[in-house]
């Protein structure tokens, strides 16, 4: 996983003490064999947070969080997974591979590949203002069209990048090494071992740190071509995630004004600052992330306002950041709130476009006047139906009422919810209450993509015999999960059991493919691989706790057994309507139904006598 093999994920998971681990940030208390503190990601005085030293698991009975040591540190840190490897990496003092191969980069080498960006940075620079090539031409062309000509490429170190190993050549003269340029991830090596430049025909945007040195390149084809930009891959020195295009000029403006303005693209961010609208930045081919946040906290200390774009992959950008809605965003948060606001670009523009043909001025007043992500969430949703009708508003509620699940207890969303009453000429009293019923998803960190399933914002509809069923799944596949010796002994049941939940059936399957790869796996792997294929897994799956007393065997083949009892029914229940309501059924066929029915029920009956309860 980026980069760095599963080898050393291992050896720094092994290293790495997840009690002391917690022990670090608060008081840890033993009970029993397990240790148990207050959970660090949510206010609670009575310690509700279970740290399991034989499988180096743990779980929030709270918050519902949990994981194995690296899931830790991306919730503690707020970083993504291979900087949560890092970071324990160093802290056990354990030099791990990373980018093919090549050993932990050392201080001194990342200062190598940062003289190699900037020499890249530097004859990009030259091609673009004194090469004399058609290509050459056509990116200065390029340019200009986009209203970047004159004193623009200098001031952003713009270039053109020619390709046909003329950079390598560049470089090698200059005494820079193959594996060194392969590193910072301005050559590849091809197919048949010789070394070439990654760019080639582009307009070039170097990408800067906070600090202004260039760690990585952002690059526009000329002319047709697929794909159309193409960024830096992840290097040691270039973490998309946590890097934004343009901070490094914005941070001033930020500071001053307070705002930060994000978009989605070079030359929108180049063309804002030109126009005087210097608090702009741009995150580089991924959502906005939660580091990306606390980066632009550190400058901006008002508003974070997401600039959309007027077209569709504007307004898909525009749902997907409605997934930020937290509590982080409500006057309970105090001190650590985030007000992020939005505002969609009229007439299908984007930003520089915008400015271009309306000025500067008329984009600050819509910045000015952007909403608050909630407010501009709920007005979409309610945007999508026609409130002329009852039945028109009642599926405006549904769908607006959804925004504030994250934040359902605070004021704040009691407030909007009086606010809907009015808007969908409602009871107020009818609409607290269903966002009283509302079933809040999990916190997941920001750079994380959670969906929930319609099932689960509607499990307070589900009758109590599916919900029993139900936990009966998320109970098998967790403890499961936790004992892989015991997922072996009864792989059968996985493979076969009748899951009515979807993310329990996947679950099961991840189980079974980790332990036929790996008999030997460790829970903490298995639950890794999990999170990595679906990113609410480690909290489901270090959810199941026995109570004093209790045997795993026994509460294992308990659970399988009623699961097993449930299917039978649900198989039963199947034939039976089968034969009364299918007319077309022979009399063979129906006989045959019958007799097999019947058996079924002998089974059932069966083993209802010999299932005794135990858990």
């Amino acid at each position: 996983m980026a980069g760095i093999s599963e080898e050393d994920i291992q050896k720094v998971r092994e290293a790495t003490d997840l009690v002391a681990l917690f022990g670090e940030r608060v008081p840890v208390r033993q009970r029993g064999r397990d240790f148990w503190c207050c959970c660090p990601f949510h206010n609670e005085k009575t310690p509700s947070c279970k740290i399991d030293p034989t499988t180096q698991l743990w779980h929030c009975f709270g918050c519902g969080e949990g994981g194995d040591v690296f899931g830790f540190v991306m919730k503690i840190d707020e970083v993504s997974f291979p900087d949560a490897v890092r970071s324990l990496a160093e802290r056990a003092n354990i030099d791990i591979a990373e980018s093919g191969g090549g050993p932990r980069v050392s201080s001194s080498r990342k200062a190598r590949l940062r003289d190699i960006c900037a020499e890249t940075a530097a004859f990009y620079h030259e091609q673009l203002m004194r090469g004399k090539s058609s290509d050459a031409a056509a990116a200065r062309s390029y340019l200009g069209g986009r209203g970047l000509g004159g004193k623009v490429p200098k001031k952003w170190n713009l270039g053109f990048a020619p390709g046909r190993l003329s950079l390598v050549r560049h470089l090698q003269s200059k005494g820079f090494k193959p594996d060194e340029m392969i590193a910072a991830n301005v050559a590849m090596q091809g197919g048949d071992g010789r070394l070439r430049d990654r760019f080639f025909n582009r307009v070039m945007f170097p990408i800067n740190d906070p600090q202004g040195e260039c760690i990585a390149f952002g690059g526009r084809v000329i002319g047709s071509g697929e794909p159309k930009y193409l960024n830096s891959q992840e290097t040691p020195l270039f973490h998309k995630s946590s890097v934004l295009y343009g901070l490094d000029k914005a941070k001033k403006s930020m500071a001053s004004t307070g705002d930060a303005i994000i978009v989605e693209g070079y030359t929108d961010v180049i063309a804002l600052h030109e126009n005087g609208v210097e608090n702009a930045v741009a995150t580089l081919g991924t959502a906005l992330t939660l580091q990306h946040i606390r980066l632009i906290s550190r400058h901006a200390s008002k508003r974070i306002v997401y600039l959309f774009d007027g077209d569709a992959a504007g307004q898909r950008a525009a749902d997907r950041a409605l997934e930020f809605i937290d509590e982080s965003m409500t006057p309970e948060a105090g001190k650590t709130r985030i007000e992020l606001c939005a505002v969609t670009l009229p007439d299908d523009l984007d930003p520089a476009d915008f400015v271009a043909q309306r000025g500067a001025d008329e984009l600050k007043e819509l910045v000015k006047a952007a909403k608050p992500l909630v407010q501009y969430g709920i007005d979409r949703r309610i945007a999508r139906h026609d409130t002329s009708t009852p039945e028109g508003r009642t599926r405006a509620l549904s769908d607006a009422l959804s925004i504030l699940a994250p934040i359902k207890t605070s004021l704040l969303a009691k407030d909007y919810a009086v606010q809907l009453a009015g808007r969908l000429q409602l009871r107020e009293q009818d609409v607290l209450d269903s966002l009283e019923m509302l079933k809040a998803p999990r916190a997941y960190g920001r750079d994380e993509a959670p969906q929930a399933t319609r099932a689960e914002t509607r499990d307070y509809e589900m009758p109590e015999v599916e919900r029993s069923r139900r936990k009966f799944e998320r109970q098998l596949v967790s403890l499961l999960a936790q004992n892989p010796d015991l997922a072996l002994a009864h792989a059968d049941a996985l493979a076969q059991t009748q899951w009515h939940d979807e993310t329990n059936a996947r679950l099961a399957q991840i189980i079974l493919d980790v332990l036929e790869a790996n008999p030997g796996a460790a829970p903490a792997q298995i639950i890794a691989a999990a999170t990595e294929a679906f990113p609410r897994a480690a909290g489901i799956l270090t959810h199941a706790t026995l109570r004093e007393g209790e045997r795993r065997e026994e509460t294992v083949r308990f659970i399988i057994e009623e699961l097993e009892i449930g299917d039978m029914e649900t198989s039963l229940a199947s034939m039976n309507a089968e034969m009364r309501s299918n007319g077309s059924l022979s009399q063979d066929e129906r006989e045959l139904m019958f007799a097999a029915a019947v058996e079924l029920q002998k089974a059932l009956t069966a083993k209802r006598a010999a299932h005794r309860p135990t858990l």
